[in-house]
């Protein structure tokens, strides 16, 4: 653990002043313009919220993976969208650089992505892979002076438009599966490298992604994350358990929300000569969606602690991405029922929820790839 718990608990008030405070009132001003205004983002980077579990050697916060999912579950009472400005830089986007970089990428990248300087973004998923992510396309070849031409496209890659560092993956060799396949780091200004427009999404205003393609992108030789060719889908595997934590936090943060503004309109909305929260079946909704959302955070603690002794929670990070962001489409569908009609409408937080988490159930491996690996962990 890199902070006591005293320091810990300042930072989780901190987040929670800056959630109510800033971010909540901000949520419509983002939805509306589909962008995190400058100051906000200049508060996040101040607050550490770039470097969340970047080490202190690079000036990150260094958290564990308990404390980084209770951070994140304090910060997504928030729009989503907050969480995205800030997640691929807590994610792969630094962790890749972290457990398999040279000591001169992670010196040179490391610090800047802390201090959110740097974006970064994950270039994995193609037009036709996706949840198949070894069958990728995309690929490097070496040239005599040790460089790499990089050619092929990667589809909706978040914080694709305002990276200026994307983690790249691509087949340097004609090996069947993920043998073949290698980790570039690859700056925005490299020649051949171009975006596609941004993405028009179901929800999460705010948070873009966009295509990111390589037309014969040139990058140097030491682009290579680890200077080692064939690692590149080896490294992604390994971060994907933490991946999977950080996003089913995410869920229970979206749905402690959800849950808030549910009470709260069931205590002020009359019918029938008094508050609906009188109801049984209002009551029911509450109760489930309480009990579902402590669940998924039970499971997210107790996986994280797992992890941060040193165990192996493939099984376990899967069963809490499924669960929880199963849970929070859940929690918010009764949302939207307990408010009744105005749940329907845009001038209610839960409307814009409702369509923000249904993403969780995608991305980090759908619920079926989750399914999949929780059987084969099972029958090992």
């Amino acid at each position: 653990m890199a902070l006591d718990s005293e320091t810990f608990d300042l930072l989780v008030k901190a987040v929670r002043r800056f959630v109510d405070g800033r971010l909540i009132p901000a949520e419509r001003h983002v939805a509306d313009n589909d962008q995190i205004d400058e100051d906000l983002l200049t508060e996040m980077r101040e607050l550490g919220l770039f470097g969340l579990s970047i080490p202190e050697e690079w000036n990150g916060l260094g958290l564990s993976m308990r404390e980084e999912v209770e951070v994140v579950m304090e910060l997504c009472r928030a729009s989503p969208a907050f969480r995205s400005a800030v997640g691929t830089n807590i994610g792969i986007g630094s962790q890749a650089i972290v457990l398999d970089g040279t000591p001169e990428q992670r010196s040179h990248y490391l610090p800047r992505l802390a201090s959110g300087e740097l974006i970064s973004s994950f270039a994995l998923t193609e037009p036709e892979a996706g949840s198949d992510a070894a069958s990728l396309r995309t690929r490097a070849v070496r040239q005599e002076d040790g460089s790499y031409i990089i050619s092929g496209t990667k589809r909706f890659i978040t914080n694709g438009p305002e990276a200026g560092l994307y983690t790249v993956m691509a087949r340097t060799s004609d090996i069947r599966g993920a043998g073949g396949i290698s980790c570039f780091l690859v700056e925005r200004a490299s020649p051949g490298l171009s975006l596609g427009r941004p993405d028009h999404k179901m929800g999460q205003k705010g948070a873009h992604t966009c295509d990111v393609i390589f037309d014969n992108c040139v990058v140097p030789p030491d682009a290579l994350l680890g200077q080692r060719e064939g690692e590149g889908f080896r490294t992604a595997m390994k971060v994907l358990d933490k991946g999977r934590l950080h996003i089913a936090a995410v869920c229970v943060g979206s749905a402690h929300r959800l849950i808030e503004e549910s009470v709260a309109y069931a205590r002020t909305r009359h019918q029938f000569g008094k508050p609906i929260a009188e109801f049984q079946l209002i009551k029911a909704m509450l109760a489930d969606s309480f009990a579902e959302a402590y669940a998924a955070r039970t499971m997210i603690i107790d996986a994280a602690r797992r992890r941060d002794n040193g165990e192996n929670v493939t099984l376990e990070a899967s069963a809490c991405k499924m669960f929880a962001s199963e849970m929070v489409g859940r929690v918010a569908d009764r949302a939207v029922q307990i408010h009744g009609g105005s749940g329907y409408m845009a001038e209610f937080p839960v409307e814009r929820f409702f369509r923000d988490v249904r993403l969780f159930r995608l991305y980090e491996g759908t619920t079926q790839i989750q399914q999949l690996i929780i059987a084969r962990e099972m029958l090992k």
